[in-house]
């Protein structure tokens, strides 16, 4: 996840992922630029994105995030598409590694945090996973269930 500085005015994160985290189990994750139309800039400085339902997929060799939301921007000349498909940029070893990882069996690109960098630009982490099984997400929330009771226990008795 991406940590802010506690100086820079610049970072600011825009969207979270949070589910998926507890639907995937998340073995790597990448960062990449994502290609904006001007309106697109302008409406997530405003915080307007969702990007809970949508996905990141390698196609024709090239890395493109489909289904995000970015909210329209009002007093743009040029309006955007809300959930038009958005081209992400990485270089092409880290492309043919995510082409590779995706073919493997069960294994998916997420979105996990759309963010503006310390140099003010968007910027997407996008993580390699696998999907949870019922079974795994019972353990996950056992385990986070546990971790909020001992911290109780603890507090109690100190």
């Amino acid at each position: 996840m991406a940590k802010k500085p506690k100086t820079d005015p610049n970072y600011k994160v825009i969207a979270e992922n949070r589910r998926a985290r507890f639907d995937y189990a998340i073995e790597d994750d990448i960062e990449c630029g994502i290609v904006l139309t001007g309106s697109e800039v302008k409406s997530l400085r405003e915080n307007t994105a969702n990007i809970t339902e949508c996905y990141a997929a390698v196609e024709d060799g090239e890395l493109w995030l489909v289904n995000s939301y970015i909210a329209p921007y009002e007093r743009a000349m040029f309006p955007h598409e809300e959930r038009r498909r958005r081209k992400l940029l990485v270089s092409r070893k880290e492309l043919s590694r995510l082409w590779n990882d995706t073919q493997r069996k069960g294994m998916t690109l997420v979105p996990l945090v759309l963010y503006f960098n310390h140099k003010g630009i968007a910027k997407m982490k996008i993580g390699i996973a696998k999907g949870k099984k019922t079974v795994d997400k019972r353990e996950t929330e056992a385990k986070r269930d546990w971790g909020r009771q001992k911290q109780r226990l603890l507090k109690q008795g100190g």
